[in-house]
């Protein structure tokens, strides 16, 4: 069986395919390959290992129609639509877990960058600008004893929450219901409505997959219930902020700072306006970025592929059971 991997992973995970005894084939550029490049890369292939940044919908498959198995290698698939993967009999996979950890990390890295104005300070000194310890120099935001509301409480909503213990922080979050009453007391954690969130937290953090119902979560109306202190962090996904409306609320001083490690549109092009804001800490989408997360997430999304085109059920598929006909 041929398999084809739309960029070049991590080596343990293509190791894994070919000592599954498939033929695979990697996508050799450094940017990835358009639709009708990834048509004819992937032409006559049985499985695709994917990355967010291919769409593979209805009439993607209608010209692949050998793919069995799309293997996402991210936790997030807003990338794929899932519904017409199953009405072609398609089985989708997604490595969750194995990233969590390590983007809660990240969550925080954002959250000190901007609160203590990093970024800012470390460009002063390379430009040659620090001449001496200035009293009123970059002061920023004390993140201890702060108030950290979380939007999404899953997986890795609650893990930036079990950090927040270490910074004796209050701990707000918001959900589509709440967790349950022992595991809030385990995290300090207190369920409000998504409103009251907003006006009483000091840093905001989104952990919400990208869905029709969170696209724009964060839009004007919402942007007007922040203090004028709040910080907002984005490891999510970028279009669950509406970018003209932050850049707006930016400009008003409607917002203290800003970090993200995704945007809408991504990559967000040098000259954004976004971009202009001394106060707005842009990363590219590297949340999930370490050495051993990565290997493993490429680990994973290997296994889904081989278990899946074995006919064995995937460790992390969506949709085997409406595929196979089998209990997940």
């Amino acid at each position: 069986m041929r398999v084809v991997v739309t960029r070049r992973i991590p080596s343990r995970g293509i190791e894994l395919l070919r000592d599954a005894g498939f033929d695979v084939a990697v996508w050799p550029g450094e940017l990835p390959p358009t639709r009708e490049e990834l048509i004819a890369f992937a032409r006559g292939a049985d499985g695709l290992l994917t990355l967010l940044t291919e769409r593979i919908d209805g009439s993607l498959l209608d010209a692949l129609p050998t793919v069995k198995v799309v293997s996402n290698m991210a936790v997030g698939y807003d990338n794929i639509d899932v519904d017409a993967c199953t009405a072609r009999g398609v089985v989708v996979c997604i490595t969750p877990d194995v990233l969590t950890e390590t983007t809660a990390d990240f969550t925080w890295a954002l959250i000190f960058a901007v609160a203590r104005r990093v970024c800012e300070a470390v460009d002063n000194v390379r430009r040659g600008a620090w001449r001496t310890w200035e009293p009123l120099g970059f002061l920023g935001k004390d993140v201890h004893s702060a108030t950290l509301g979380i939007i999404g409480f899953g997986r890795i909503g609650q893990a930036v929450a079990r950090r927040a213990t270490g910074f004796a922080q209050r701990v707000l979050y918001t959900d589509r219901n709440p967790v349950a009453p022992e595991r809030e007391r385990e995290l300090n954690a207190t369920f409000v409505p998504p409103d009251e969130l907003l006006q009483r937290s000091d840093i905001v953090t989104l952990h919400v997959p990208l869905t029709p119902e969170t696209r724009h979560l964060i839009g004007a109306r919402e942007l007007a219930l922040f203090k004028p202190s709040a910080i907002l962090i984005n490891t999510a996904r970028g279009p669950v902020v509406d970018t003209e409306a932050l850049v707006d609320a930016l400009r008003v001083g409607r917002l203290w700072g800003v970090g993200l490690d995704v945007t809408d549109p991504e990559p967000l092009p040098a000259d954004h306006p976004l971009l202009q804001f001394p106060n707005v800490v842009v990363t590219p989408h590297i949340a999930s970025a370490s050495e051993v997360t990565r290997q493993r997430m490429a680990e994973l999304a290997a296994q889904n592929l081989i278990s899946a085109l074995h006919g064995e059920c995937p460790p992390r598929s969506l949709n085997w059971d409406a595929v196979r006909g089998r209990t997940v």
